[in-house]
C-alpha cells in the first residue's frame, strides 16, 4: 500500500459545514448500536465506490462521481482514471473486492496480486444533502497484518438528482475539472518519453519482421499477435502498439520508396498527440535512415527536418 498524497487532490479546504460536521462525526463515529443503511444510503454508495475503485471498473467507479465530474473523468487518458481510483484504496493492481458487514457497517476487502487491503466505513453523519463518513483503510497483506496501522480518512459525499456523489476526500475538495489542466500538465512529459520509447520499440519490430519475411509489414497490425505466428500476425508488437495508440499518442508507419521488398526497403514513423496539449505537445518522426526527430507541430505529424533527438 501507499500513502504518498496525490497531485489529484486540489488543495482547496471544504466550507465550514464540512469541518463541523467532521467534528460532530469524530465524537459520534464510535457509538453503539449501528444500524444496516439502506440500499440508497451514502455508505452503500461510497462502499460500491470503493469496489470499483478496487476492481478499476471505471464504469462503476464513474457513477458515483458528479455530473460536472463525470465529465472530465471522461476525459482522461486511460492512466490518469486508473491512477485516480489507486489513490481511493491505497493498492497499485486492479483487485477482486469482496463486500462484507462488520458490526453492521459496509466493509471492503480489496485483494491484488500485490497486496491486500480491509476498508470498513464508520457511522454516517448528515447534513442535509450532505453526508460525511470516516473510512479506515488497513493494509491486510499477510506479511503486514497484525502489525499494521489503519489510514483514517474521511470521506464526503453529496445528494445529486436523488443519489449520493462523492465530493471530498479528506479535507480535499474533489472538483476534477479544475485539475484537469494541472493533470495534464504533469503528464505531458512522461507521456512523451513513453511515446518516443514506443516508437523504437515499433522500428525495432519492424527490422524484425524485415529479417524474418525479407520485406516490410504493410501496416503495424501485421506486427500484432494471433493464434498463430505468421506475415500478417508476427507477434512482436502488444495489443495497443499494434492497433497505433497509446498512452495518449498515435502511432503510423508509412513505406517510402518504390518497394518493400529486402534490406534496401525504407519506412518511416510518425507518433502524434492524440489530444495536443492535453495528452503532449511534441510530434516524433523516425526518418528512412532511422534518425529520430522532435518538434512541436501543434499535434500534426513531424518531418526529417526537425532536430535530430541524441
Amino acid at each position: 500500500m501507499s500513502s504518498r498524497p496525490s497531485c489529484l487532490w486540489a488543495v482547496v479546504l471544504l466550507a465550514a459545514v464540512f469541518a463541523r460536521a467532521a467534528n460532530a462525526q469524530q465524537s459520534s463515529s464510535g457509538t453503539a448500536g449501528a444500524v444496516i443503511a439502506p440500499p440508497d444510503a451514502p455508505s452503500t454508495a461510497l462502499r460500491d465506490l470503493l469496489a470499483a475503485a478496487c476492481a478499476h471498473d471505471e464504469t462503476g467507479f464513474a457513477q458515483f462521481l458528479t455530473a460536472r465530474n463525470v465529465e472530465s473523468f471522461s476525459r482522461l487518458t486511460p492512466a490518469a482514471r486508473v491512477e485516480l481510483m489507486k489513490r481511493f484504496v491505497l493498492l497499485h493492481g486492479a483487485g477482486k473486492p469482496m463486500l462484507s458487514a462488520n458490526s453492521g457497517r459496509p466493509s471492503v476487502r480489496c485483494t491484488t496480486p500485490d497486496g491486500a487491503a480491509d476498508i470498513q466505513l464508520g457511522g454516517t453523519e448528515l447534513r442535509d444533502n450532505l453526508a460525511l463518513l470516516p473510512v479506515d483503510i488497513r493494509d491486510a497483506s499477510d506479511s503486514n497484518r497484525a502489525m499494521a496501522e489503519p489510514h483514517h480518512i474521511l470521506m464526503g459525499l453529496v445528494r445529486e438528482n436523488s443519489s449520493w456523489k462523492i465530493v471530498s476526500v479528506g479535507m480535499l475538495f474533489l472538483d476534477l475539472p479544475s485539475l484537469e489542466i494541472e493533470w495534464d500538465q504533469s503528464a505531458i512529459g512522461g507521456n512523451e518519453q513513453q511515446a518516443l520509447t514506443d516508437l523504437k520499440t515499433i522500428s525495432a519490430a519492424v527490422e524484425t519482421y524485415r529479417k524474418t519475411y525479407s520485406r516490410l509489414p504493410e501496416s503495424l497490425v501485421k506486427l500484432g499477435h494471433a493464434a498463430k505466428i505468421s506475415s500478417d500476425s508476427a507477434g512482436l508488437l502488444d495489443s495497443e502498439l499494434e492497433g497505433g495508440e497509446r498512452n495518449g499518442y498515435r502511432f503510423r508507419m508509412v513505406i517510402v520508396g518504390a518497394s518493400d521488398v529486402g534490406a534496401p526497403a525504407q519506412y518511416e514513423l510518425s507518433a502524434t498527440p492524440a489530444i495536443y496539449g492535453r495528452t503532449g505537445r511534441l510530434s516524433f518522426f523516425r526518418d528512412s535512415k532511422g534518425k529520430y526527430h522532435a518538434a512541436d507541430h501543434r499535434g500534426a505529424v513531424g518531418h526529417s527536418l526537425d532536430p535530430v533527438l541524441d
